[in-house]
């Protein structure tokens, strides 16, 4: 909390903290905590700052403003493009004809930012293992090229929020690098991990991006709200939103960032303060075990939900989130859900995937241990046994107490 607290509280002198010039440790730290992020997950260089290239990093509230921003970037960069093919043209005569792509899986704030950029959404089918594949991008791009529509912006998931798919990157990537189309990729929850060496594999193909996000509000001990974001040509986000008003303007105009160009509000807050206290405190290694410590818990209930019978596992198991439900109908499921929550021990939401309702159990706080998912999953356990009861094929998974260890690993037979 202190982060979030000072954060919030040690304001600059100016109320208008987006103007570099009113507080230059504002951007100047925003810049650099960044570079160090960006570092962390091995980002291509391309996405840095420095003195010759364009990359560079921003601090958003959301993966859902991010978003909307890339979108909307991708949006003027076709106008611009098109305008220059022919000046006669009006903005308004080439929006009809742009397209944008994403996967039936992607987060509903992907709809939601063709909502408010007027950039008709293609949504695309998905693998067996829910993940959108380059051949199903491509032939969607080919069918809306020969009505005479312009493919714009392709949104990529790397873990997805109903079941943590990874989009294909190796093939969605080279496409949009062939076809000269915006690729944003979204990792809000995932990307916290790609600082561990044996998930940065799932980053593979991030080279191929217009735009990178994830959240280390979600998976990385930093508070709510910050969003990192990053673009490989700085140029077009500014010229999608770049004002200028006189009241705005400053000596230092061009030799700085002015980050007010680079979302949609003007004022923001000292939100890189937070994020360097994280990094400083907790240092690298400390990061990295507090993942796999997350990742190790959530495997923890895999384990007890394949102990049991009645249940089974609906997705794998990458990170932090384990998607499962009962052997019997949606029905059931959504009132095991309803029981649960109901219950007042945990919370959890479900969600569908491929028509079956599932329920999703995320690791998520700082503090759990292997003792809180016992107590999670008796608590699921004393509900699903309610609705169970009586209704043939079922059999009682019977109750768990800790394990030598204090694990729930330790609870379970090898076999």
């Amino acid at each position: 909390m202190v982060g979030c607290k000072w954060g919030t509280t040690l304001k600059p002198s100016s109320s208008n903290p987006s103007l570099q010039i009113a507080s230059p440790a504002c951007t100047e730290l925003e810049t650099v905590v960044m570079d160090w992020l960006g570092k962390m997950i091995s980002l291509p260089e391309t996405f840095l700052a420095g003195e010759q290239g364009l990359g560079e990093g921003v601090i958003q509230g959301s993966a859902s403003e991010s978003t909307v921003i890339a979108l909307l970037a991708a949006k003027m960069r076709m106008i611009r493009k098109q305008q220059e093919i022919d000046p006669d043209l009006d903005q308004f005569d080439i929006l009809p004809k742009l397209v944008a792509y994403t996967s039936d899986q992607s987060h509903s704030s992907v709809n939601r930012a063709s909502m408010i950029s007027s950039v008709r959404m293609r949504v695309l089918p998905t693998d067996e293992r829910n993940a959108l594949r380059g051949d199903t991008l491509i032939e969607a791009m080919k069918k809306d090229r020969k009505k005479g529509l312009l493919p714009t912006f392709v949104c990529a998931t790397l873990g997805t929020t109903n079941s943590l798919a990874f989009d294909r990157l190796s093939e969605i990537g080279p496409a949009c690098e062939d076809e000269d189309v915006w690729l944003h990729v979204d990792a809000a929850y995932a990307g916290s991990a790609f600082i561990c060496p044996e998930y940065r594999s799932l980053l593979n193909g991030v080279e191929y991006a217009s735009s990178f996000n994830f959240n280390p509000h979600k998976f990385l001990r930093v508070n709510f709200d910050l969003s990192a974001m990053w673009v490989k040509d700085k140029r077009d986000i500014v010229g999608a939103f770049y004002t200028d008003p006189v009241y705005l303007q400053h000596g230092h105009q061009g030799s700085v960032e002015d980050y007010r160009h680079w979302q949609i509000p003007l004022g923001r807050r000292f939100r890189a303060l937070k994020l360097w206290f994280v990094l400083r405190m907790f240092g690298v290694e400390k990061l990295q075990e507090h993942i796999r410590h997350q990742v190790k818990l959530a495997r923890e209930f895999k384990a007890l939900v394949m102990s049991d019978q009645r249940f089974t596992i609906e997705a794998e198991v990458i990170l932090g989130l384990v998607c499962f439900r009962l052997k019997g109908t949606n029905t059931q499921n959504k009132e095991l859900l309803d029981k649960i929550n109901k219950s007042g021990k945990i919370h959890m939401i479900g969600t569908e995937l491929k028509g079956r309702y599932i329920l999703r159990f995320a690791v998520c706080a700082a503090t759990t241990e292997s003792c809180h998912i016992l107590y999670a999953w008796q608590a699921i356990q004393d509900c699903a046994i309610k609705i169970c009861d009586g209704v043939n094929g079922y059999k009682n998974g019977g109750t768990l107490s800790n394990g030598a260890n204090g694990t729930a690993e330790a609870c379970i037979s090898p076999d």
